[in-house]
């Protein structure tokens, strides 16, 4: 097992967000979780991920066997944790490719690994900048300055895939995305996962991405708090038909 929480309380300035959440991700899975808006999919990530604004009052995160509880959004990362922005903030003057490296170095380096060159980083860029249709200039814009909100989604997406991460978690990376970016997406995660054991966890309020993912995967529904329903592509083929009042009755 990757990932498991279990019996997950949160809350923000005295408010009740999560109201026990149980979720198991086992390794080269790839789950997914809908539900209305305000039901806590954000919140969910977030904690994941290492957000401090939140409490937690009851339950326990394991990654890996390791209790993520009191570990700092850094060192989750260096784990191999990756999270995917909705907003993600511009840093005018600061490359991709620099952010990049930075953060490539970085990770290697806490797992005692190799420096990677500045020659094969640059090589693996270019190639996934293609994958994703980026013009050729991309990877040395400034992060996120300027960009149209296709092209935030993509450099989450030209991040994930260069970082590799064995856990990512993409919150909403579908919203904002015409057809033509959407495939592109869609087709990202499908190479991303072929022949690896990363796990996604993908946050979404709609079927639209995936109708072009061609992978199993496991459908949660979140509301209010909790997990009431679970199962796989059909459960998301209903809520797209019938919504959710039918799970909420």
């Amino acid at each position: 097992m990757l990932l498991n929480i279990t019996n997950l309380h949160i809350s923000i300035n005295g408010k009740k967000i999560l109201k026990g959440i149980n979720l198991d991700i086992n390794q080269g899975e790839i789950h997914v979780i809908m539900g209305p808006n305000a039901s806590g999919k954000s919140t969910l990530a977030s904690i994941i991920a290492g957000k401090k604004e939140y409490n937690i009052s009851q339950g326990n995160i394991f990654f890996m066997k390791k209790n993520l509880i009191h570990l700092s959004p850094e060192q989750r990362a260096h784990l191999g944790i990756f999270l995917s922005f909705q907003n993600p903030i511009e840093i005018p003057g600061i490359s991709i490719m620099n952010f990049i490296k930075t953060s490539i170095q970085s990770i290697r380096e806490k797992k005692n690994m190799k420096r990677m060159s500045m020659t094969d980083m640059i090589l693996e860029a270019k190639k996934v900048a293609l994958l994703l249709n980026l013009e050729k200039n991309f990877i040395y814009r400034s992060l996120n300055d300027g960009f149209s909100g296709g092209e935030k989604k993509k450099n989450e997406m030209f991040q994930m895939m260069m970082l590799n991460p064995i856990f990512s978690i993409l919150d909403e990376i579908d919203s904002g995305l015409d057809i033509d970016a959407l495939r592109i997406v869609a087709k990202a995660i499908n190479v991303f996962k072929k022949n690896r054991k990363n796990s996604i966890l993908i946050i979404t309020h709609y079927k639209r991405l995936l109708d072009y993912i061609n992978l199993d995967y496991k459908v949660h529904v979140l509301y209010d708090g909790k997990i009431i329903k679970s199962g796989n592509k059909d459960l998301s083929d209903k809520i797209e038909k019938q919504g959710y009042d039918w799970i909420v009755r």
